[in-house]
């Protein structure tokens, strides 16, 4: 693995400009519908945090990229549900995800407003409640007060964690700067602590499918409230 991060540092250092379209696509594909429940956005964004303490990254640059894309995201998946309303919802690819968009609809049902805000911090949730607050007929003035705020949170709770942890490393634990070792500890500890994460959800959905049929949307949203 070291001999895989290594290359990506020194691409990096050599080509920014690519890290933070990066970080903006992470950030944007999150958001999407579908693409956001199987794109690993967070991770990414938070590895590369790490290169920040470095002066590989600037700071101010990586929080721009990613608040950039998920408003960009989010903004424009309420949009597609505000447009088409229900519609969308019931609609290919969507039609393919039912339990997914049930809890969407439920959750937003039961928290209203508040649920735009404490989605954006809820992977796969965070891909489908912007569209199902536009498709359910939200105010786009009600979801953007909301929302704005939420990613201007989110945001830094992604990139701050790699800063901090790499300075604390370099100042508390005596790794030296020019190494680069504090790196690889903190990207190989994200990376495997998404491996087991996704591990740990893929096996207690294969159990819960194991046990019990597929049950219908509406049986979803009863058992949700």
């Amino acid at each position: 693995m070291t001999s895989l991060i290594d290359p990506l540092i020194a691409f990096v250092s050599a080509h920014a400009g690519f890290a933070y379209l990066t970080v903006f696509l992470a950030a944007l594909l999150e958001a999407v519908p579908i693409v956001g429940s199987v794109i690993p956005g967070s991770t990414i964004i938070l590895a590369l945090s790490a290169l920040v303490p470095g002066g590989e990254l600037r700071l101010v640059w990586v929080m721009v990229a990613a608040i950039a894309g998920a408003l960009l995201g989010d903004g424009s998946a309420f949009w597609i549900g505000h447009r088409t309303q229900r519609e969308i919802l019931s609609s290919w690819p969507m039609s393919n995800y039912p339990r997914v968009v049930a809890q969407s609809e439920a959750f937003f049902n039961r928290w209203g407003v508040l649920a735009v805000f404490f989605a954006r911090f809820v992977p796969p949730i965070r891909a489908f409640v912007p569209i199902t607050a536009g498709s359910l007929g939200m105010p786009p003035l009600r979801f953007f007060a909301v929302n704005i705020p939420a990613v201007l949170l989110w945001a830094p709770a992604h990139v701050l964690p790699g800063v901090l942890a790499i300075s604390a490393l370099h100042q508390y634990a005596g790794i030296p700067h020019h190494t680069g070792i504090a790196r690889h500890y903190w990207m190989l500890a994200v990376i495997g602590g998404a491996l087991i994460v996704a591990l740990a959800t893929w096996a207690i959905r294969r159990r819960q499918n194991g046990r019990m049929l597929e049950p219908t949307a509406e049986q979803i949203r009863k058992d949700f409230r």
